[in-house]
C-alpha cells in the first residue's frame, strides 16, 4: 500500500481565534511516528469537542489534527513490530493533545502507543470502544486489581447513557457484577436496562446523601460526574468498596471528609487513561475483546458520522444532548 501524497484531515487551529475544519495535508504535515495507518474509523468524546470547538483547553500546541482515537491497517513502519496490512488502534497517547490525531485519512502514530487489533474486535467494535470503553475497563480493571469482586455487591455508575457510562454497564454485567444506573435523562431507562442495569436512579438520588457517611448502598461505583456526586458517592459505598473516578462533567471539584476512607476503608482511584502504560493497556484490551466484550455495541452507536459531520455532532454533545457513542467513518 502506498502512502497518498495528499489527504483529509480536521485541522484545528488557533492563530487569530480558534478555527477547525477539513484540509488537505500531507505527511510530513504530521507529527512524526514509525507507524502510518490508513485510517478507517474513529470516535467522539467529550474532549474531542472540546477540542474542536475551542470550548476547552486540550490542545498544547497548534495546529494538530483533532481526534484521541484511531483504527486502520498500517500503511508502512519502520518497527518491526508492525508490518503493511496489520489491524491496529490507538486512543489516548497524546493524540489531539500533543500530537496529530485521528481525525485524519492518513496517521502517523508511535510504535510504543500502537496496539495490534485483538482477536475478536472488528475495526469499527474498536471505535465504538475507543478511549469511552478503554476508559470504562480500565476502571474496572484497576477496582478489580484493589479487591473489587462482584459478590461484594452492586456497582453503580453515574452518567450513565454517555459512552464511558453506557459501556461500563455492559461490561460490568459481562464481568459478572450486578449493574445500577443513575442517569438525568429518565427517557433513556429502557435503555440502560438493556444494557444490563437492574436498577435505574434519576440523577437527584445522591442528592440526600450529605452527612459524612451515610447508609452503605453499594460495593463500588464508576463515576463520570465528579462533584457533587462523586462526594456523595464516598458517603454511600460499602466498606472496602472502590469509586473508579473518570469524569468530570460536573465538576471538577471534591467536597467530602476522610470519613469513608479511614471508617469503612472505601478507596478512591484515579482513572487516567490517556497515559496508561502500555502492559495495563494491553491487558485492558485483551479483556475488551473477550471475556469484557460489551454484547450490545451496535445499540451502544447510536450515530455514525463522517469528517465533514464533525462540526455538527460536537455542539449536540457538549449541550448534553448526545447519548451512547458516535462511530467516526474515516
Amino acid at each position: 500500500m502506498t502512502v497518498p501524497a495528499s489527504f483529509r484531515a480536521f485541522r484545528i487551529h488557533s492563530e487569530g481565534g480558534h478555527r477547525a475544519g477539513l484540509e488537505s495535508v500531507a505527511l510530513d504535515d504530521l507529527s512524526p511516528g514509525e507507524v502510518v495507518i490508513r485510517a478507517a474509523y474513529s470516535s467522539v468524546n467529550y474532549k474531542d469537542a472540546l477540542a474542536g470547538t475551542g470550548s476547552g483547553k486540550i490542545l498544547r500546541r497548534f495546529p494538530l489534527v483533532g481526534g484521541i482515537d484511531v483504527a486502520g491497517h498500517v500503511l508502512a513502519s519502520t518497527d518491526p513490530r508492525f508490518k503493511e496490512g496489520d489491524a491496529v488502534l490507538c486512543t489516548g497517547s497524546g493524540l489531539s493533545e500533543t500530537r496529530d490525531g485521528g481525525y485524519s485519512e492518513v496517521v502517523r502514530l508511535p510504535a510504543e502507543w500502537t496496539i495490534p487489533l485483538p482477536a475478536g474486535l472488528s475495526l469499527r467494535e474498536a471505535m465504538i470502544l475507543g478511549t469511552a470503553g478503554f476508559t470504562a475497563g480500565l476502571s474496572l480493571l484497576r477496582m478489580e486489581m484493589n479487591g473489587q469482586v462482584p459478590a461484594m455487591g452492586p456497582v453503580v455508575v453515574t452518567g450513565a447513557t454517555g459512552g464511558v457510562g453506557s459501556l461500563a454497564l455492559d461490561i460490568l454485567t459481562r464481568a459478572g457484577y450486578e449493574a445500577h444506573a443513575i442517569s438525568g435523562k429518565a427517557g433513556h431507562a429502557d435503555f440502560l436496562r438493556k444494557l444490563g442495569a437492574t436498577e435505574v436512579f434519576p440523577r437527584d438520588t445522591l442528592d440526600s446523601a450529605t452527612r459524612p457517611l451515610e447508609n452503605a448502598r453499594w460495593a463500588g461505583a464508576i463515576d463520570n460526574v465528579g462533584d457533587p456526586a462523586l462526594a456523595a458517592l464516598t458517603r454511600v459505598i460499602q466498606p472496602y468498596g472502590n469509586i473508579a473516578s473518570c469524569g468530570l462533567a460536573g465538576s471538577p471539584g471534591l467536597s467530602t471528609t476522610v470519613m469513608p476512607f479511614i471508617i469503612r476503608g472505601v478507596s478512591l482511584l484515579g482513572i487516567a487513561s490517556a497515559g496508561t502504560a502500555r502492559g495495563q493497556r494491553e491487558q485492558v484490551w485483551e479483556r475488551l475483546s473477550g471475556p469484557w466484550k460489551p454484547a450490545h455495541l451496535d445499540a451502544i452507536c447510536t450515530r455514525e458520522a463522517a469528517l465533514d459531520q464533525l462540526p455538527d455532532v460536537f455542539p449536540a454533545m457538549l449541550a448534553g444532548r448526545s447519548f451512547g457513542r458516535t462511530v467516526v467513518r474515516i
